[in-house]
């Protein structure tokens, strides 16, 4: 009968004779940490695959990936997001302004980030709208001053 040699000996030490208990327990103690080693390193590597998916889907999915920037106001911005969206690579693009503000209510000042952005476009880059609580980005109109209010949980 053929028997792996890694095998013949760990078996040969796991059930010594019975002089040499202590060698038995040596043994299976340390095939035991082996085993426990390896289905840790299997469970670490199964979260971690589980984490680089969540943060793929859910953070990447509000942080744009590249942002176009000029020294001041970009005035023929349509032109550009016409050359952007011609790149194979490409999946969408969307025009967006940010800045930075406060809001004082009952005693209280907070530090408010404000994004101005076009409805139509936003849906396609961002998936704020899936984790809206209340209102969706159809309330927000074009050429209307709407705003959605939103928090950090």
């Amino acid at each position: 009968m053929f028997r792996p040699l890694s095998f013949y000996i760990g078996l040969r030490y796991t059930a010594a004779k019975r002089r040499n208990h202590f060698i038995s327990f040596i043994s299976l103690t340390s095939m035991i940490g082996l085993m426990l080693g390896v289905a840790v390193l299997i469970i670490v590597l199964s979260v971690m695959n589980g984490f680089d998916r969540e943060l793929k889907q859910r953070i990447l999915g509000m942080v744009p990936h590249a942002v176009i920037e000029g020294s001041g106001p970009l005035q023929d911005w349509e032109s550009i997001d016409e050359q952007v969206q011609q790149h194979p690579r490409v999946l969408a693009a969307a025009p967006f302004i940010q800045g930075q503000g406060m809001v004082t209510g009952g005693g209280n000042v907070r530090g408010v980030l404000l994004n101005g952005v076009l409805p139509e476009q936003e849906k396609t880059v961002s998936i704020i709208e899936h984790h809206m609580v209340d209102g969706s980005l159809h309330d927000l109109k074009s050429g209307e001053f709407g705003i959605i209010v939103g928090r950090l949980m």
